[in-house]
């Protein structure tokens, strides 16, 4: 079921105190500074950090591990594309607040079809390393129709992610099996993402003309509609 959020006023300046923390993934090849954009003030975010997987580990197991950064009992957990898979695995480990998906996916199903394919022929794993890391038709794809700073930092994140991560994610992503949603999850969408396109995910809020890079270019937009689902 769509939801439609009506916002009278487009200012953030709202004073929120939250001391509950928010704890917010980034995306695949991302880090913190996809966030530097959202108006987080009021809140007491902690921001997971990405660990190096163990060989063959399964991504139920690797959410496992990064439980161990998350101290608050049901937690508010905020996932940004492949952080919003790693937020639902957690969520089916633990009780739950509130879960906040932003351009992601919420079972196997929204993952594209020629992804799930191209994994199940391992083409991703033939893609040579500086395909993956550098300024290439990949990261362009990502990127398409954002500004020079926009491009320049999404350069700048790939550039310094782990490769070990980053291809262990990426077979994470093509191959996820999960078909669980927990009850207390919204999802928000951008119309005009291409990396996980609109039409193939059932989300909660749309974004109109919306991307994949929600919280750098509709970054306002988002900021409110966080605060109105926390509260």
């Amino acid at each position: 079921m769509e939801v439609v959020i009506f916002i009278e006023n487009s200012s953030t300046s709202g004073t929120i105190v939250l001391t509950k923390p928010i704890y917010i993934f980034s995306g695949l090849g991302a880090d913190e500074r996809i966030f530097h954009r959202l108006d987080l003030s009021g809140f007491s975010t902690r921001f997971i950090q990405w660990e190096i997987p163990l060989k063959r580990e399964t991504i139920e197991n690797y959410a496992r591990r990064l439980m161990n950064q998350i101290t608050t009992d049901r937690p508010i957990l905020v996932g940004l594309s492949f952080g919003g898979l790693i937020a639902i695995e957690i969520a089916k480990q633990i009780e739950t607040e509130k879960i906040i998906l932003i351009a992601s996916a919420k079972t196997r199903n929204e993952i594209p079809s020629f992804y799930r394919g191209g994994g199940k022929l391992k083409i991703h794993k033939l893609l040579p390393t500086h395909f993956l890391k550098e300024k290439n038709v990949l990261t362009n794809f990502i990127s398409r129709g954002s500004s020079d700073s926009d491009r320049q930092l999404m350069k700048s994140i790939f550039a310094g992610t782990n490769p070990v991560f980053l291809r262990w994610a990426i077979d994470q992503v093509v191959n996820w099996s999960n078909e669980t949603i927990p009850e207390n999850t919204t999802h928000i969408h951008g119309t005009k993402d291409r990396i996980l396109p609109f039409r193939q995910v059932a989300c909660d809020i749309k974004i109109e003309d919306g991307g994949h890079l929600l919280t750098l270019k509709n970054a306002d937009e988002i900021s409110l509609i966080m605060r109105k689902i926390i509260g």
